[in-house]
């Protein structure tokens, strides 16, 4: 069974013990509770409400019609939070834009975390345990770091106190769930390394970010070329620096005339942009020296 399989059995576990209303925890203190908390739980989507206070009311159709097909591709990468409301109904706390998306979908359960009353302390320990495990994802770490400052609230600062990493490593986890769906799933399943995608977080166009991490796939590209292969793309974004438009000189028949009078003889004048040269023919060195008087005067 893998990784994946594992979990979502787990979270259809955990969802039928929800069900059951002897067992309907509402604080960290009841039976069970520590089987929640931290953990990721199937829930039937029509028992979860919007939170009316959900400050973002504006949603892009297009991309939650994108966000749903990838959901119907992919499932969804990461789970909605919820707090749990009563028996076997909850509110969601974030995750609004994957929830509809879900729904449009047809989707008739969604992984979620469940937030219970009291359980701020449990769940950081949940948390800060998760991220020390060696078993882990890039991001799968990333999102647990994401979950402290969505749900409890830290900085990154104090993240970096509680799990002993530098602010630095933290920022670098969470900058990969900036990267499309497929790519993340494509870290979870071990194609990419987390290198990889720290190298294709700059390319800002999803498409032009999934061309590249297809041709890392099937090439096998190392890190090193993948970074050399984003920054071919980057330089071709750069506007080409405009040729310099040189004025050609021109130099009328008169012009010529004049000076073969002056110099005795046929002159001549070759011209390329704004340089140009005069020749003057001589057929003896009494001829050249005639010319150097001419000159000369």
């Amino acid at each position: 069974m893998t990784k994946a399989t594992k979990k979502q059995a787990l979270g259809r576990g955990l969802s039928a013990l929800l069900k059951d209303p002897a067992n309907d925890i509402q604080s960290v203190e009841d039976k069970n509770a520590d089987k929640v908390v931290g953990n990721v739980v199937e829930l039937d989507i029509d028992t979860i409400e919007i939170n009316p206070f959900q400050p973002r009311s504006n949603f892009n159709e297009e991309t939650l019609q994108e966000l749903a097909s990838s959901i119907k591709e992919l499932g969804i990468i990461q789970p909605i939070t919820v707090r749990k409301l009563d028996f076997n109904k909850y509110q969601l706390i974030s995750g609004e834009r994957r929830l509809r998306a879900s729904k449009l979908a047809e989707l008739k359960t969604v992984p979620a975390y469940i937030r219970i009353a009291n359980d701020n302390d449990s769940l950081m320990m949940a948390l800060v345990e998760n991220i020390q495990r060696s078993d882990l994802d890039p991001i799968e770490i990333a999102m647990s770091y994401q979950r402290m400052i969505d749900e409890i609230g830290l900085t990154q600062e104090q993240m970096s106190e509680k799990v002993g990493k530098q602010r630095s490593t933290i920022t670098n986890y969470l900058r990969l769930l900036k990267l499309d769906p497929i790519i993340q799933t494509g870290m979870r399943d071990g194609f990419i390394s987390m290198g990889h995608g720290r190298a294709l977080i700059s390319i800002e166009d999803v498409e032009a970010q999934i061309d590249i991490y297809r041709k890392i796939v099937r090439q096998s590209l190392s890190v090193r070329e993948t970074e050399n292969l984003v920054k071919q793309y980057q330089d071709s974004l750069k506007p080409k620096p405009a040729k310099k438009q040189t004025k050609s000189l021109e130099i009328d028949n008169e012009s010529k005339r004049s000076l073969s009078e002056f110099f005795g003889a046929k002159i001549d004048v070759k011209v390329t942009g704004e340089k140009g040269k005069i020749i003057v023919p001589f057929h003896s060195a009494e001829d050249f020296n005639r010319l150097l008087r001419l000159i000369e005067k």
